[in-house]
Protein backbone atom coordinates (compact mmCIF):
# COMPACT_ATOMS: atom_id res chain seq x y z
CA UNK A 1 0.00 0.00 0.00
CA UNK A 2 1.37 3.57 -1.03
CA UNK A 3 1.19 6.39 1.12
CA UNK A 4 -1.80 8.54 0.71
CA UNK A 5 -2.23 12.00 -0.05
CA UNK A 6 -2.76 14.28 2.88
CA UNK A 7 -6.28 14.76 1.83
CA UNK A 8 -7.51 11.27 1.80
CA UNK A 9 -6.70 10.85 5.30
CA UNK A 10 -9.63 13.04 6.30
CA UNK A 11 -12.11 10.97 7.79
CA UNK A 12 -15.16 12.86 5.97
CA UNK A 13 -15.32 11.83 2.31
CA UNK A 14 -17.51 14.58 0.05
CA UNK A 15 -19.75 12.89 -2.28
CA UNK A 16 -20.67 9.84 -0.08
CA UNK A 17 -24.03 8.06 1.04
CA UNK A 18 -24.59 11.09 3.36
CA UNK A 19 -24.28 13.85 1.09
CA UNK A 20 -26.05 11.89 -1.37
CA UNK A 21 -29.08 10.60 0.16
CA UNK A 22 -29.79 12.83 3.28
CA UNK A 23 -31.41 16.10 3.56
CA UNK A 24 -29.16 19.01 3.62
CA UNK A 25 -30.21 19.84 7.30
CA UNK A 26 -29.29 16.24 8.39
CA UNK A 27 -26.28 16.03 7.20
CA UNK A 28 -23.67 17.45 9.92
CA UNK A 29 -26.32 15.49 12.58
CA UNK A 30 -25.65 12.25 10.59
CA UNK A 31 -21.87 13.20 11.10
CA UNK A 32 -21.89 13.97 14.36
CA UNK A 33 -23.11 10.78 15.35
CA UNK A 34 -20.73 9.02 13.12
CA UNK A 35 -23.56 7.50 11.16
CA UNK A 36 -21.41 7.79 7.97
CA UNK A 37 -17.96 6.11 10.30
CA UNK A 38 -19.87 3.58 11.66
CA UNK A 39 -16.26 1.63 12.77
CA UNK A 40 -16.52 3.22 16.46
CA UNK A 41 -20.10 1.90 16.21
CA UNK A 42 -18.81 -2.03 15.81
CA UNK A 43 -15.73 -1.39 17.54
CA UNK A 44 -18.26 -0.28 20.99
CA UNK A 45 -20.56 -3.16 19.67
CA UNK A 46 -18.61 -6.26 19.05
CA UNK A 47 -17.39 -6.63 22.65
CA UNK A 48 -20.34 -5.70 23.93
CA UNK A 49 -22.23 -8.68 22.54
CA UNK A 50 -19.51 -11.01 22.94
CA UNK A 51 -20.07 -10.33 26.94
CA UNK A 52 -23.89 -11.06 26.68
CA UNK A 53 -22.83 -14.11 24.85
CA UNK A 54 -20.80 -14.99 27.74
CA UNK A 55 -23.23 -13.77 30.48
CA UNK A 56 -26.57 -15.52 28.80
CA UNK A 57 -24.00 -18.43 28.34
CA UNK A 58 -25.45 -18.69 24.56
CA UNK A 59 -27.61 -16.40 22.51
CA UNK A 60 -29.59 -13.97 24.86
CA UNK A 61 -32.63 -13.38 24.67
CA UNK A 62 -33.64 -10.68 21.52
CA UNK A 63 -34.76 -8.42 23.78
CA UNK A 64 -31.86 -7.96 25.07
CA UNK A 65 -29.58 -7.76 22.43
CA UNK A 66 -31.93 -5.16 20.89
CA UNK A 67 -31.77 -3.18 23.68
CA UNK A 68 -28.09 -2.84 23.92
CA UNK A 69 -27.51 -2.61 20.27
CA UNK A 70 -29.08 0.59 20.44
CA UNK A 71 -27.95 1.42 23.54
CA UNK A 72 -24.16 1.40 21.90
CA UNK A 73 -24.91 3.00 18.68
CA UNK A 74 -26.69 5.71 20.58
CA UNK A 75 -23.73 6.05 23.69
CA UNK A 76 -21.26 5.86 21.13
CA UNK A 77 -22.84 8.70 18.82
CA UNK A 78 -23.51 10.56 22.59
CA UNK A 79 -19.64 10.57 22.91
CA UNK A 80 -18.96 11.16 19.68
CA UNK A 81 -20.59 14.56 19.32
CA UNK A 82 -19.37 15.12 22.87
CA UNK A 83 -15.81 14.25 21.78
CA UNK A 84 -16.84 17.23 18.79
CA UNK A 85 -17.97 20.09 20.63
CA UNK A 86 -14.85 19.60 22.97
CA UNK A 87 -12.30 19.91 20.37
CA UNK A 88 -14.50 22.09 17.59
CA UNK A 89 -11.69 24.31 17.92
CA UNK A 90 -9.12 22.05 17.13
CA UNK A 91 -10.48 20.18 14.64
CA UNK A 92 -9.98 22.74 11.94
CA UNK A 93 -6.80 22.25 12.13
CA UNK A 94 -6.40 18.52 11.82
CA UNK A 95 -5.91 17.30 7.97
CA UNK A 96 -8.34 14.03 9.58
CA UNK A 97 -10.96 16.10 11.00
CA UNK A 98 -10.94 19.42 9.79
CA UNK A 99 -14.26 18.75 7.64
CA UNK A 100 -16.39 18.00 10.62
CA UNK A 101 -19.22 19.80 10.89
CA UNK A 102 -18.41 22.07 14.04
CA UNK A 103 -15.20 22.36 13.22
CA UNK A 104 -16.38 23.64 9.40
CA UNK A 105 -19.34 25.68 10.58
CA UNK A 106 -21.78 23.71 9.08
CA UNK A 107 -24.04 23.96 12.68
CA UNK A 108 -22.74 25.98 15.88
CA UNK A 109 -22.30 25.04 19.24
CA UNK A 110 -25.77 25.39 20.41
CA UNK A 111 -27.19 23.10 17.53
CA UNK A 112 -24.93 20.44 18.18
CA UNK A 113 -25.49 20.62 22.28
CA UNK A 114 -29.48 20.07 21.38
CA UNK A 115 -28.33 17.58 19.47
CA UNK A 116 -26.30 16.03 22.45
CA UNK A 117 -29.33 16.17 24.30
CA UNK A 118 -31.55 14.82 22.44
CA UNK A 119 -29.54 11.86 21.87
CA UNK A 120 -28.65 11.74 25.90
CA UNK A 121 -32.82 11.62 26.38
CA UNK A 122 -32.98 8.35 24.40
CA UNK A 123 -30.41 6.39 25.73
CA UNK A 124 -32.32 7.01 29.30
CA UNK A 125 -35.42 5.62 27.69
CA UNK A 126 -33.39 2.99 26.71
CA UNK A 127 -32.30 2.58 30.46
CA UNK A 128 -35.76 2.60 31.77
CA UNK A 129 -35.90 -1.47 30.39
CA UNK A 130 -33.26 -2.70 31.88
CA UNK A 131 -32.83 -3.52 35.96
CA UNK A 132 -32.32 -1.04 38.94
CA UNK A 133 -28.59 -2.17 38.74
CA UNK A 134 -27.67 -2.18 35.37
CA UNK A 135 -28.66 1.37 35.32
CA UNK A 136 -26.65 2.03 38.57
CA UNK A 137 -23.88 0.76 36.77
CA UNK A 138 -24.68 2.77 32.90
CA UNK A 139 -24.61 6.05 35.15
CA UNK A 140 -21.10 5.36 36.48
CA UNK A 141 -19.67 5.71 32.90
CA UNK A 142 -20.76 9.64 32.06
CA UNK A 143 -17.45 10.78 33.94
CA UNK A 144 -15.35 9.04 31.56
CA UNK A 145 -17.62 9.97 28.70
CA UNK A 146 -17.35 13.74 29.29
CA UNK A 147 -13.78 13.37 30.49
CA UNK A 148 -12.51 11.26 27.66
CA UNK A 149 -12.33 14.81 24.89
CA UNK A 150 -10.08 16.54 27.48
CA UNK A 151 -7.46 14.15 28.08
CA UNK A 152 -5.61 14.68 24.72
CA UNK A 153 -4.77 18.29 26.92
CA UNK A 154 -3.73 16.78 30.20
CA UNK A 155 -2.03 13.38 29.74
CA UNK A 156 -0.24 10.86 27.00
CA UNK A 157 -2.78 8.08 27.79
CA UNK A 158 -6.48 9.33 26.84
CA UNK A 159 -7.00 5.96 24.85
CA UNK A 160 -7.24 4.58 28.04
CA UNK A 161 -10.04 6.79 29.11
CA UNK A 162 -11.79 5.86 25.82
CA UNK A 163 -10.98 2.37 26.02
CA UNK A 164 -12.75 2.34 29.84
CA UNK A 165 -15.99 4.00 28.25
CA UNK A 166 -15.94 2.27 24.77
CA UNK A 167 -16.15 -0.96 26.63
CA UNK A 168 -18.18 0.06 29.36
CA UNK A 169 -21.22 -2.40 27.95
CA UNK A 170 -19.45 -5.64 28.70
CA UNK A 171 -20.21 -4.79 32.46
CA UNK A 172 -23.33 -3.39 31.80
CA UNK A 173 -23.89 -7.04 30.19
CA UNK A 174 -23.24 -8.95 32.74
CA UNK A 175 -25.51 -6.19 35.37
CA UNK A 176 -28.33 -7.13 33.18
CA UNK A 177 -28.36 -10.48 32.49
CA UNK A 178 -26.05 -12.18 35.63
CA UNK A 179 -27.06 -9.80 38.06
CA UNK A 180 -23.23 -9.20 39.24
CA UNK A 181 -19.85 -8.75 37.30
CA UNK A 182 -17.69 -11.69 38.19
CA UNK A 183 -13.96 -11.41 38.49
CA UNK A 184 -13.36 -12.99 34.91
CA UNK A 185 -16.00 -9.99 33.26
CA UNK A 186 -13.83 -7.42 34.96
CA UNK A 187 -10.63 -8.84 33.34
CA UNK A 188 -12.83 -9.38 30.13
CA UNK A 189 -13.43 -5.68 29.88
CA UNK A 190 -9.17 -4.84 30.41
CA UNK A 191 -8.51 -6.94 28.38
CA UNK A 192 -10.78 -5.06 25.95
CA UNK A 193 -9.42 -1.73 27.60
CA UNK A 194 -5.51 -2.90 26.50
CA UNK A 195 -6.79 -3.51 22.86
CA UNK A 196 -8.43 -0.49 22.68
CA UNK A 197 -5.23 1.13 23.40
CA UNK A 198 -3.18 -0.88 20.83
CA UNK A 199 -5.16 -0.06 17.94
CA UNK A 200 -6.11 3.75 19.27
CA UNK A 201 -2.43 3.94 19.21
CA UNK A 202 -2.34 2.85 15.74
CA UNK A 203 -4.92 5.50 14.62
CA UNK A 204 -3.37 8.00 16.81
CA UNK A 205 -0.28 7.64 14.46
CA UNK A 206 -2.34 9.41 11.88
CA UNK A 207 -2.76 12.67 13.65
CA UNK A 208 0.53 12.22 15.50
CA UNK A 209 2.24 15.56 13.49
CA UNK A 210 -0.98 17.69 14.06
CA UNK A 211 -1.26 17.24 17.63
CA UNK A 212 2.25 17.72 18.74
CA UNK A 213 1.77 21.20 16.13
CA UNK A 214 -1.23 21.44 18.46
CA UNK A 215 -0.08 20.81 21.93
CA UNK A 216 -2.37 17.89 22.03
CA UNK A 217 -1.20 14.55 23.60
CA UNK A 218 -1.96 10.64 23.15
CA UNK A 219 0.15 7.16 23.55
CA UNK A 220 1.47 7.40 20.34
CA UNK A 221 3.73 10.86 21.06
CA UNK A 222 4.46 8.84 23.86
CA UNK A 223 5.28 5.79 22.45
CA UNK A 224 7.39 7.58 20.04
CA UNK A 225 9.37 5.49 17.22
CA UNK A 226 8.92 2.50 19.94
CA UNK A 227 5.40 2.50 19.24
CA UNK A 228 5.32 -1.29 17.22
CA UNK A 229 6.32 -2.77 20.26
CA UNK A 230 3.86 -0.64 22.95
CA UNK A 231 1.60 -1.86 20.38
CA UNK A 232 2.77 -5.20 20.69
CA UNK A 233 2.14 -5.55 24.07
CA UNK A 234 -1.03 -3.77 24.53
CA UNK A 235 -2.44 -6.59 22.43
CA UNK A 236 -0.52 -9.45 24.27
CA UNK A 237 -1.90 -7.91 27.32
CA UNK A 238 -5.55 -7.74 26.04
CA UNK A 239 -5.21 -11.65 24.78
CA UNK A 240 -3.72 -12.55 28.06
CA UNK A 241 -6.40 -10.86 29.71
CA UNK A 242 -9.14 -12.83 27.46
CA UNK A 243 -7.63 -16.22 27.76
CA UNK A 244 -7.43 -15.98 31.40
CA UNK A 245 -11.22 -14.31 31.48
CA UNK A 246 -13.06 -17.08 29.98
CA UNK A 247 -11.30 -19.73 31.31
CA UNK A 248 -12.97 -17.97 34.82
CA UNK A 249 -16.17 -17.49 33.35
CA UNK A 250 -16.00 -21.66 32.35
CA UNK A 251 -15.68 -21.11 28.75
CA UNK A 252 -15.16 -24.20 26.56
CA UNK A 253 -12.19 -25.36 25.32
CA UNK A 254 -12.71 -24.38 21.56
CA UNK A 255 -12.67 -20.81 23.33
CA UNK A 256 -8.58 -20.90 23.27
CA UNK A 257 -8.49 -21.79 19.51
CA UNK A 258 -11.28 -18.18 19.11
CA UNK A 259 -8.32 -16.59 21.63
CA UNK A 260 -5.18 -18.18 19.77
CA UNK A 261 -7.04 -16.87 16.11
CA UNK A 262 -7.69 -13.61 17.47
CA UNK A 263 -3.75 -13.63 18.85
CA UNK A 264 -3.06 -14.42 15.49
CA UNK A 265 -4.68 -11.77 13.85
CA UNK A 266 -3.22 -9.02 16.21
CA UNK A 267 0.74 -10.27 15.38
CA UNK A 268 -0.30 -9.86 11.95
CA UNK A 269 -1.49 -6.15 12.72
CA UNK A 270 1.57 -5.37 14.63
CA UNK A 271 3.83 -6.76 12.10
CA UNK A 272 2.34 -4.59 9.50
CA UNK A 273 2.28 -1.61 11.56
CA UNK A 274 4.24 1.18 9.81
CA UNK A 275 4.93 4.45 12.02
CA UNK A 276 6.15 6.80 8.64
CA UNK A 277 2.92 5.66 6.79
CA UNK A 278 -0.38 7.07 8.27
CA UNK A 279 -2.24 5.52 5.60
CA UNK A 280 -1.58 1.89 6.90
CA UNK A 281 -1.86 2.75 10.17
CA UNK A 282 -5.65 3.51 9.30
CA UNK A 283 -6.36 0.77 7.11
CA UNK A 284 -4.65 -1.38 10.21
CA UNK A 285 -7.16 0.22 12.65
CA UNK A 286 -10.12 -0.67 10.39
CA UNK A 287 -9.09 -3.80 10.59
CA UNK A 288 -10.16 -4.33 14.24
CA UNK A 289 -13.52 -4.40 13.47
CA UNK A 290 -12.72 -8.05 12.83
CA UNK A 291 -10.50 -8.42 16.19
CA UNK A 292 -14.12 -7.77 17.42
CA UNK A 293 -16.22 -10.06 14.95
CA UNK A 294 -13.65 -12.82 16.52
CA UNK A 295 -13.69 -12.27 20.27
CA UNK A 296 -17.46 -12.51 19.62
CA UNK A 297 -17.30 -15.47 17.77
CA UNK A 298 -14.92 -16.96 20.28
CA UNK A 299 -17.39 -16.12 23.60
CA UNK A 300 -20.31 -18.24 21.42
CA UNK A 301 -18.11 -21.16 20.52
CA UNK A 302 -16.95 -21.18 24.04
CA UNK A 303 -20.49 -21.28 25.51
CA UNK A 304 -21.08 -24.84 23.16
Amino acid sequence: MTTSSREDLSDIQPGDWVDRRLPIAWRPYARLARLDRPVGIWLTLLPCWAALIQAAHGVPHLRTAVIFTLGALLMRSAGSTINDIADRNYDGHVERTRLRPLACGQIDTTQATVFLCAQLVLSGLLLLLLTPYTRLIAICVLPLVFIYPFCKRITHWPQAVLGAAFNWGMLMAWAEIGGHIPAGAVLMWFGAIAWQIGYDTVYAYVDVKDDVRLGLKSTAIFFGAHGKICVGLCYACAVSAWALGGWMLEMSSVYAVGVAVIAGHLAWQTWQLDLKRPAVNFGLFLTNVLTGALLAGAALVGTW
